[in-house]
């Protein structure tokens, strides 16, 4: 048989159904299910979806299509003919078609759409005859002459403009501007037919002389165009973006949906629009969207018009004084309300859909599981969960851990809110808070932020050509536009905090200004976004952090922890971090950084200490200031142990380069060497002598305590000192000391030594019995990592800092990799920068020889991994499947990093049944 291309759908049937993403697309396998499956049947215009692999073998065949397509094609065409009671190119009766993208994952706005397709100046007179309405045929056609020179005449051929605003499409809209402007209209609706045919010959007269072709007049030349555009457009610049952005891999491909053409734009019986079955911003529970009269869909989605809501719950201070759909169409509302039901009750979860209303009859365009923000992912993941729609496995798989991020996210300061009147107010359309600094264009917002700028896009409205600025922006404003709007809709895809429809800024891009009133914003000055009620402030307001107050987050975190297995710590160096790691669901500190009591808020005279420390010479010196320093260890460590009371907390002896500390500043080195009693000269002479060519691998960590024993049993003491003083207060406490940068089994036998001679005159002072401990390792060297077995003969917990087993393993050094990553990670020479996600060949292979041997030798050996890879989900996932006891990260990381280790517990149950079933052979 041959291959099969083409799958039709329509007339109640369909080739494909939901399950066939990859081939289909999402949108054509969802107007397959929509069409075809019994419990649907929903009035869905018919059409044909050409797969996926046509997509892979047009790029593998220089832009060819495989044997045997044109003939399935027309085959599918005349099946549409035959529903639709229509034919395609018919000068009295013809069918026009929409030809759309549609890959498996959602692109919003990121590959091309071609709408009235088959309309030319032999088939126009055909569809007046048909409609009686000419003024709606030349709208479509002037619509189509638009879409076709700007999708297929000059993207899709490869024609950069040489400006913005000098492209095909742009030129286009200045005519029909111009035109309105002539007329005394504002909107395109006001335009007479006679005004359409005049723009109809202008725009070819224009596209001639631009473009240098002819607009094709052969309905099967556009048909083709229109399909050989989408194709092309995903490898167009703001697809392959916006697939960098999302990790979408380059070799999915998207499928072709070509369907019959209804038309929302017949008049004021017709009707166009887009809505969702819950509220995408806040998760509510009502039916919310936005439709347009005598309009076409990308209407809705460009912004141009402001539409109105389709019903109560949908209104806002925007749209309030517009007829909502509800009382506007009431019967088609009604057929659309339950239709809206009946998806959501199939697919089992909040859907976007599109639909067209024609002459009073409602039509199904689309409908796909819709974009949310964060808030309202996690709200309605737990109200389906307590409606008991989805189970809770279901619930931890709805929300992603970017989302989950957003509501971890800073907010504006409401009471600098109070204290200050909004400049402007638009719809919310993206959560959170942000300040930045004005830019108009997504090239500055890029060129600004690749600087290390914080700023906020301001446009008119967004398009898909801006996803790049609009990616590298804190916030987005536009001024135009509803909730369904490009800007909304990709905005809220990604959390980022987004207000549209902000009516009352004026742009003036030649002058690099906005205007609110009698108020001008130049480009660069600030402004400050609160995107969850939609106010625009003027200057830089100061922002906080979310409140710990969510109860809908409390409780979506009990459900992750039912499920996950891996426990999650939190890395902290002081009482305040505990106790905030605390509050965010941390069950231990995974890695106390002693170093890092010596910096922050009133820790100068520790820090001095310890700088004296550091540069005495003699072994009695060293000891004097170790035995001043001991207060203010044990002081810090005994108040992150009491704050974090119940759960145990690693604590890593001193590890970094002793130089680091030296002071630059005179006065302090000054104030130093009259403290040892030594002259200037003398300093100067041994600072320079901790100076190291390669200090990240010089004298630090356990050599530290090799050749300085004193440092070791200072803090050991501290350790253990604090602990006995907590024990006796009645307060549960497990201290964990880790010595870190081990190479060898012998360091640990020469620290374990002193630390157990200290243990026992702890042991004594206190008078008891025992004192909780453990003794462990870092593992972050690869020799540390190959010889496991043997270190796991002392070591009770191993720990890998993923930071230097990374930067050991690559020869990379992190603080330098700047000049180079970027471009590895352009050219696909790395998949992922490797101090942000595990690099499973070879990091991960030492990480999985280090826990095979360790706990060949200690089977109860505790392991964790404590390096900025705790909190990354991917890195979490494979902690997860090698058996690690935990995982540490940042104290605002833990929540993402609970979610991830429960989605990696249904990740890893998953691949589990499908290789029971390719055992079963199934």
């Amino acid at each position: 048989m041959a291959q099969k291309y083409v799958y039709s759908f329509g007339g109640g049937k369909a080739d494909g159904n939901e399950s066939m993403k990859n081939l289909l697309g999402g949108k054509g396998a969802n107007l397959a299910e929509m069409a075809g499956h019994p419990d649907l049947a929903l009035p869905v215009p018919p059409g044909f979806t050409i797969t996926t692999e046509v997509c892979t073998y047009y790029y593998e065949n220089k832009r060819k299509y495989p044997d045997g397509l044109n003939e399935q094609l027309e085959k599918a065409l005349k099946k549409v003919e035959s529903i639709m009671e229509k034919k395609f190119g018919d000068p009295d009766n013809p069918l026009l078609v929409s030809v759309r993208s549609g890959a498996r994952r959602s692109m919003p706005g990121m590959m091309e759409t071609v709408l009235n397709v088959g309309l030319t100046e032999r088939t126009l007179p055909g569809l007046i005859k048909q409609t009686k309405n000419p003024r709606f045929a030349y709208d479509s056609y002037r619509r189509l002459i638009m879409m076709y020179s700007d999708v297929v005449m000059e993207k899709a051929a490869g024609i950069e403009p040489e400006r913005d605003d000098s492209g095909i499409r742009k030129q286009l809209e200045k005519i029909m501007h111009g035109m309105k402007k002539q007329k005394g209209v504002e909107n395109d609706t006001d335009l007479n037919v006679d005004d359409l045919k005049k723009l109809c010959g202008m725009f070819k007269q224009r596209i001639k002389e631009v473009l240098k072709k002819e607009f094709p007049d052969d309905p099967k030349e556009q048909l083709w165009g229109g399909i050989g555009a989408v194709f092309s457009s995903w490898n167009g610049k703001r697809a392959i973006a916006y697939r960098r952005i999302e990790n979408i891999p380059d070799e999915w491909g998207t499928a072709v949906n070509v369907q019959s053409m209804v038309f929302g734009n017949m008049g004021d019986d017709s009707a166009t629009g887009v809505a969702f079955t819950r509220n995408p911003g806040t998760g509510d529970k009502n039916f919310y969207g936005e439709y347009l009269v005598n309009a076409q869909g990308e209407d809705v989605v460009a912004g141009i018009r402001t539409p109105a809501p389709i019903n109560e719950s949908s209104k806002s201070e925007h749209n309030a004084a517009l007829v909502s759909l509800e009382k506007a169409m009431p019967k088609a509302y009604k057929e659309l309300f339950d239709i809206q039901k009946r998806l959501e009750k199939h697919y089992r979860d909040m859907q976007d859909i599109e639909f067209t209303i024609e002459r009073g009859k409602l039509f199904m365009l689309q409908c796909r599981v819709g974009k949310r923000n964060g808030p309202a992912a996690v709200k309605m993941a737990m109200d389906m969960f307590k409606e008991k729609f989805i189970t809770k496995e279901e619930v931890v798989g709805r929300v992603s851990p970017s989302q989950l991020d957003e509501l971890l996210h800073p907010i504006l300061d409401p009471k600098a809110e109070k204290e200050q009147k909004p400049l402007a107010k638009g719809l919310p359309a993206g959560p959170g808070g942000a300040t930045g600094m004005v830019v108009f264009s997504a090239a500055d917002a890029v060129a600004w932020a690749e600087k290390g700028k914080k700023v906020i896009l301001v446009r008119e409205e967004t398009s898909p050509e801006d996803v790049e600025g609009m990616r590298a922006a804190k916030a987005i404003l536009t001024a135009r536009g509803g909730m369904t709007s490009h800007a909304a809709l990709v905005a809220r895809g990604w959390g980022k905090c987004c207000i549209v429809g902000c009516g009352a800024i004026e742009i003036d891009h030649e002058r690099r200004i906005m205007r609110v009133g009698s108020t001008t914003i130049k480009e660069g000055e600030w402004l400050s976004l609160n995107g969850s009620r939609g106010n625009v402030y003027e200057g830089s307001l100061p922002m906080i952090d979310p409140g710990q107050e969510n109860t809908v987050l409390l409780d979506f975190l009990k459900v992750c922890d039912s499920i996950r297995t891996l426990k999650i710590r939190t890395n902290a160096d002081t009482p305040e971090d505990a106790k905030r790691a605390r509050i965010f669901g941390a069950e231990g500190i995974g890695l106390f950084r002693t170093e890092h009591m010596f910096y922050g808020e009133g820790t100068e005279a520790a820090l001095f200490l310890l700088r004296k420390m550091i540069v005495s010479e003699t072994a009695e010196e060293r000891r004097s200031a170790c035995n001043e320093l001991f207060v203010h260890v044990k002081k810090d460590i005994k108040g992150t142990l009491a704050a974090m009371e119940g759960f145990p907390v690693t604590i890593r002896l001193l590890d970094p380069p002793l130089h680091e500390f030296v002071p630059k500043d005179p006065q302090q080195q000054a104030q130093l060497a009259k403290s040892l009693q030594i002259s200037r000269e003398v300093f100067d002479k041994r600072a320079a002598a901790l100076h190291e060519s390669n200090p990240m691998m010089g004298h630090r960590g356990v050599r530290l305590g090799v050749t300085y024993p004193e440092v070791t049993e200072m803090q050991v003491r501290a350790i253990l000192e604090a602990t006995a003083e907590l024990l006796q207060e009645k307060k549960k406490v497990t201290p964990e000391i880790m010595i870190p940068v081990v190479c060898t089994v012998k360091e640990l036998d020469d620290q374990y030594t002193l630390i157990d001679r200290v243990y026992q005159e702890v042991l004594k002072k206190y008078g008891v019995k025992k004192i909780p401990h453990l003794v462990g390792t870092m593992i972050e060297i690869p020799r540390a990592a190959l010889t496991a077995g043997e270190i796991a003969r002392r070591a009770e917990f191993f720990s890998f800092g993923t930071n230097d087993l990374t930067q050991m393993s690559f020869g990379f050094s992190r603080d330098d990799i700047g000049g180079f990553l970027p471009d590895y990670l352009n050219k696909s020479i790395l998949p992922d920068d490797p101090f942000q996600t595990i690099d499973q060949d070879a990091v991960g292979e030492l990480i999985k020889i280090g826990i095979e041997r360790g706990r060949a030798t200690r089977p109860d050996l505790k392991v964790g991994i404590c390096g900025e890879h705790g909190g990354d989900p991917s890195s979490i996932a494979f902690c997860h499947n090698v058996g690690m006891t935990y995982v540490s990260c940042s104290p605002f990381r833990v929540p993402i990093a609970r979610l991830a280790a429960a989605q990696a517990v249904l990740a890893a149950r998953a691949k589990q049944t499908v290789k029971k079933t390719a055992k079963k052979g199934k």
